[in-house]
C-alpha cells in the first residue's frame, strides 16, 4: 500500500491496521501532512505499529525512483477518479506484485504520479461512487476496498 502526501494522521493509522491485518507493508509519500510521532497517528494504529513494515520516502520521485529498480513481478495500481476501470469490476485483476496507490485526502494524486504510473505499465482504477455529491470516499476506507478485492483476487 502506497499513501501519496496523506494529510490525515487518524487515516494513515488505520490504514496501518489494516496493513498489519494483512501482512502488507505500507509506503509513506512525503511531504506528509503530519509528523510520524503524531499520537493521533500512532492512537489510530493502536498497538499495531510494530507489526508494519513501514517505508517512507521524501516524495513522489524518490518513490517511483526505488519502485523502479525492484525486480519484476510489479506493477502499480493507483486509485483515482480518473480511473478508467473499476477496481473489482471483469475488465480488471490483480496480479501478484501489484502496488496498490492512494492518493492525499484534500487533492487526490498528482498528475506526475498519473502520468508515472500509466508509462510503467501500471493502471488507473476507480472505485465507484453513486452519488454525485460525494466527492469521495475516506482514504482508510478506499484502502480497505482496494486491499481487501486484491486478497480476494490473489488468494
Amino acid at each position: 500500500v502506497v499513501l501519496v502526501h496523506p494529510q490525515i494522521p487518524q487515516n494513515t493509522g488505520n490504514v496501518a491496521r489494516t496493513c498489519a491485518a494483512t501482512a502488507a507493508p505500507l509506503h509513506l509519500v512525503g511531504p506528509l501532512g503530519f509528523q510520524l510521532d503524531d499520537r493521533k497517528l500512532k492512537r489510530a494504529g493502536l498497538d499495531y505499529w510494530d507489526a508494519v513494515a513501514v517505508n517512507t520516502h521524501s516524495s513522489w520521485d524518490a518513490f517511483f525512483a526505488f519502485f523502479q529498480q525492484l525486480p519484476n513481478p510489479k506493477r502499480l495500481v493507483a486509485f483515482t477518479v480518473y480511473g478508467d476501470k473499476y477496481y473489482a469490476g471483469p475488465e480488471f485483476s490483480y496480479q501478484p506484485g501489484d502496488w496498490l496507490v492512494f492518493g492525499a485526502e484534500t487533492s487526490g494524486l498528482p498528475p506526475k504520479a498519473h502520468s508515472d504510473v500509466l508509462a510503467s505499465g501500471g493502471c488507473l482504477v476507480k472505485i465507484p461512487i453513486r452519488d454525485m455529491h460525494v466527492r469521495s470516499i475516506n482514504l482508510s476506507v478506499a484502502v480497505g476496498v482496494g486491499l481487501f478485492e486484491a486478497i480476494r483476487q490473489l488468494d
